[in-house]
């Protein structure tokens, strides 16, 4: 399957590439350091149609296809995958609204997010239960015209500063991923609770928590979509997810390879650069391959996405975001190797990237979970 940039994808990635070049990279190495969440960036962002791009111009959107996200996405991540994850978050759960939720959800909501007014999370994860989305204990109890709901979500993202969650939850406990829901969950409801979690090796300027829920009570037309569908909805765009995080690290491999060959042509070691030593010269281009590469795959998937090809858009979304996130962390490290004593401290912003890269062989399904699915999914 081939894929082509328009004019109009071109004219995204430089728009997206001057943001993070003026705006984001100056300030990046500060927000990582201070843990400190770039509000002001995201609003700018905003104003830029940078959050939840996906979103259709009926909502105020500006209706990206899937390729065009991608760019976004990889743009953003170039100029610094902390800042960038924390706009490119912003409509976590958006696309759930969007296709399962009531007109009046997607009218009250959507349109307040893509103006970067108010944020959304998406409460999946538990402390036991990450890739095993079947085995979630959160349970949502009908009572009359409400759900009550009681449950713990883990590794949210969004989870302290979002106005609303699409929580999933088991209406009928005994079937496993037969008796999910989703539910939407104004944050500032009773019994609804976080607690930030900080200690985080990377992308630090994004939130990230755990939500307590205890006797949260929500409207029955809080449900999204039908009951009991929960799972089989959030599969639907599970390949989505994973070309993000491709995209997330095709952006900062890009990242680590213009920080190491920018240094590698002013570094001089017995009177040269070193990037005219073979040894050097060859590590970048070994690098320059792999971002190439994990790019080409990770523009299929998402042509395969656009283009409603299921199975093909599963597996090359599996593929995509396992060799991308792998090869990021590689890159990230060949770029620390290229800059030497001087890329292991802050001075540089290889470190950073060091740091950043390793999150995207975990989220949206681990590399051993793609490996699994790729299987799977073999002709």
């Amino acid at each position: 399957m081939a894929f082509e940039l328009t004019a109009e994808h071109l004219a995204i990635r430089r728009a997206v590439e001057e943001f993070g070049r003026e705006e984001i990279r100056p300030v990046a190495a500060e927000h990582d350091a201070q843990h400190s969440y770039p509000v002001e960036l995201v609003q700018q962002a905003a104003d830029l149609d940078l959050v939840a791009p996906h979103v259709p111009a009926e909502y105020g959107g500006a209706e990206m296809d899937t390729l065009a996200t991608t760019i976004v996405t990889e743009e953003l991540w170039r100029a610094d995958p902390g800042i960038g994850s924390a706009i490119g978050s912003r409509g976590f759960g958006s696309t759930m609204l969007l296709h399962f939720g009531d007109e009046w959800m997607k009218e009250r909501w959507l349109p307040r997010l893509v103006e970067g007014e108010v944020a959304c999370a998406s409460a999946i994860s538990e402390p036991a239960h990450g890739s095993n989305v079947a085995g979630m204990e959160t349970i949502a109890e009908r009572d009359g015209d409400q759900y009550i709901i009681n449950g713990r979500k883990m590794w949210i993202t969004n989870a302290n500063i979002a106005d609303i969650m699409v929580v999933m939850a088991k209406t009928k406990p005994a079937d496993g991923h037969r008796g999910i829901s989703a539910f939407l969950v104004p944050t500032e409801i009773d019994g609804l609770a976080t607690e930030p979690i900080e200690n985080k090796l990377g992308i630090r300027a994004s939130d990230l928590g755990e939500v307590i829920l205890e006797d949260v009570r929500v409207p029955a037309d809080h449900l999204i979509g039908d009951e009991n569908r929960g799972f089989y909805q959030l599969m639907e765009f599970f390949a989505n997810g994973r070309v993000s995080v491709a995209a997330q690290a095709v952006g900062v491999a890009q990242a680590s390879l213009d920080a190491a060959t920018e240094y590698a042509r002013e570094r001089e070691q017995f009177g040269r650069p070193i990037e005219e030593f073979q040894a050097v010269s060859h590590m970048l281009a070994d690098m320059a391959t792999a971002v190439e590469a994990a790019r080409s795959l990770t523009y299929r998937a998402a042509t395969a996405i656009e283009a409603g090809h299921d199975e093909r858009a599963t597996r090359l979304a599996s593929m995509a975001k396992l060799f991308a996130s792998e090869r990021a962390v590689e890159v990230a490290d060949d770029a620390i190797q290229v800059h030497g004593g001087a890329g292991y401290v802050s001075d540089h912003p290889v470190e950073r990237y060091y740091r950043d890269a390793r999150i995207t062989k975990i989220y949206e399904g681990t590399s051993e979970i793609q490996r699994s699915i790729i299987a799977d999914h073999l002709d």
